[in-house]
């Protein structure tokens, strides 16, 4: 029983009856991914926070939330395009419930009546990935922004700052394009690998520069078809080892 129900006090009446109409309100919840669907863009999440019952004895008892079934996934987007991430069972998400029922705009989009008179219900929450508790905390950077895994092994950086843009990753990295590439560079340009470097290409390849230095410990040169060099302002050419000309 509880002791406050043995004398009369209106006031308290009055914040209890005001405590048991907000625990009835909700707003916002930390959960963990039960399910993902891709196609629909929705996730079944379970809240990590319990509910307290209070037993016929008088005493309280902690119970899990149910399942929030098929609650759509707020992904950062705008003007055409959005950032999406590859949510996976057991990623810690942030629910955020709406004030209205959201069950007619979420099947037919624009603007439209309730479907049911329900206010800061279960049944329409939102979820917003990314939220941490602490044991899943990583590090994070001071200085960039960064689009990166949570192992910090590959990541794409920009520094406000010094409006450096770096990219590093321990796998492969891969362009692929129909289109143009153009890379306009007003420093120097360096690469620099401990793998083979292949430049293939289908069609005319043109190398330029003011000078052009090749160094190799070894070189091979195949010419299939019409060959046609012209070598100006050369005072010398020096060649050490054999040399074979035919006609």
């Amino acid at each position: 029983m509880d002791r406050r129900e043995r004398f009369s006090d209106p006031e308290e009446a009055l914040r209890i009856a005001l405590e048991g109409g907000q625990s009835q309100i909700w707003t916002a919840l930390p959960s963990i991914v039960v399910k993902f669907d891709p196609v629909r863009q929705t996730c079944d999440v379970q809240p990590t926070i319990s509910t307290t019952v209070r037993q016929q004895d008088g005493s309280f008892q902690d119970l899990n939330m149910p399942v929030l079934l098929d609650c759509p996934i707020q992904f950062v987007s705008g003007g055409g395009a959005t950032l999406t991430f590859p949510i996976a069972v057991n990623d810690e998400v942030l629910v955020v419930f709406a004030s209205r029922c959201i069950d007619s705009w979420w099947s037919q989009g624009g603007v439209r009546g309730q479907a049911e008179f329900r206010m800061h219900d279960l049944s329409d929450g939102f979820v917003l990935p990314g939220i941490k508790s602490q044991p899943n905390k990583f590090t994070v950077s001071g200085t960039a922004v960064q689009l990166r895994t949570n192992d910090g092994a590959a990541f794409i950086e920009l520094n406000p700052t010094t409006h450096d843009v770096a990219i590093t990753t321990s796998g492969k990295l891969t362009i692929n394009t129909t289109g143009d590439v153009t890379a306009n560079v007003s420093g120097a340009t360096s690469i620099h690998s401990t793998g083979a470097v292949i430049v293939e290409s289908a069609a005319k390849t043109t190398v330029k520069g003011s000078a052009i230095d090749l160094n190799a410990g070894a070189m091979k040169g195949v010419v299939q078809g019409d060959c046609a060099c012209a070598f100006t302002g050369l005072p010398h050419a020096q060649i050490s080892g054999t040399v074979k000309a035919s006609v």
